[in-house]
């Protein structure tokens, strides 16, 4: 007699592996490593609640779901669930348990809307709506050999650098200003009206797969003005995963040059592949990844719940 035993349980460090391979099946977009889950488990933010719990079928590690509340805004009892389970165990129940778990352990700590992020297929909008999420906003992801050439740098406004953001490597308070600055009118349901800089400095600057080589900063009398923030898994796979400019910079092209001399440098460092993702109303950044050569490869959507 066959055995079909599902267990949820909370993560340990040795399942990173089999996590990260959930992850990312199907998915060659997402550039997510096994070390920066452990590390994300590891640094713990009490007023975060991070918890990552996985699905275990028979002692194999299925799936997972990484859940927490959502800090950096003014906004209260907002919490994100984000997971997944290998296609061959989907449709077994193992999605459904991990959802729930999370839910219960949000709603526990004053979450009343948990967000998700769901892939933009028929499947998972059906899974997400017959348990009570409604669709939000959209994002596509976008993909770019990186053997083939990049367009030619645009001429550069006087007085502008580009610059590693290992410069600032003794001090990133600068950069976390430019982030701050610019993230506040990102596209999204949730602003992201007050981040702080011990938070942004602990799930931001000191993420082991962030490459502050080929993090680029555009530099205009001293300052940060611009930046595309630089993920890898350390191989061949290159994740651009935030880039902005302060909206005192914005019409200067210093997005552009920050994201090209970053893709450049990539290049250099032997990386092969570069995937992004942006939000769907978001036509200069579009604009500017159409520009450089990105093309889309998949496509997502926001799942919301009110759990209270």
């Amino acid at each position: 007699m066959t055995s079909t035993e599902l267990t949820i349980r909370d993560f340990r460090p040795d399942d990173a592996e089999a996590v990260m391979a959930a992850h990312r099946a199907g998915r060659e977009h997402l550039v997510f490593t096994a070390e920066a889950l452990r590390w994300l488990n590891a640094r713990q933010n009490p007023d975060e609640h991070f918890r990552v719990l996985v699905a275990e079928w028979d002692g194999r590690v299925v799936g997972a779901v990484r859940c927490g509340v959502v800090l950096g805004t003014t906004t209260e009892g907002v919490g994100y669930a984000n997971g997944s389970v290998l296609p061959e165990f989907r449709r077994r129940g193992a999605a459904t348990a991990l959802l729930a778990a999370a839910e219960r352990h949000l709603a526990e700590h004053g979450v009343a809307a948990l967000h998700t992020w769901l892939d933009d297929v028929p499947g998972s909008l059906a899974f997400a709506a017959a348990r009570g999420y409604e669709l939000g906003r959209s994002a596509q992801f976008a993909g770019r050999d990186l053997t083939l050439p990049l367009p030619p740098e645009p001429v550069r406004p006087a007085g502008v650098e580009l610059r590693p953001a290992a410069d600032w490597a003794a001090d990133p308070r600068p950069l976390f200003l430019a982030d701050a600055d610019a993230a506040a009118d990102e596209p999204g349901e949730v602003p992201m009206d007050a981040l702080e800089y011990e938070e942004w400095r602990r799930s931001v600057w000191e993420r082991p797969d962030l490459d502050r080589e080929l993090t680029v900063v555009a530099v205009v009398d001293g300052a940060p003005a611009a930046f595309s923030l630089a993920q890898t898994d350390g191989v061949d796979r290159y994740w651009s995963a935030f880039t902005a400019c302060r909206p005192e910079f914005r019409g200067r092209g210093l997005t552009k040059l920050a994201k090209l001399e970053s893709l450049r440098r990539a290049v250099a460092a032997g990386y092969r592949h570069a995937y992004t993702s942006n939000d769907t109303t978001n036509a200069p950044m579009l604009a500017i990844n159409e520009w450089l050569g990105y093309e889309r490869c998949a496509g997502e959507r926001k799942g919301i719940k009110r759990l209270k």
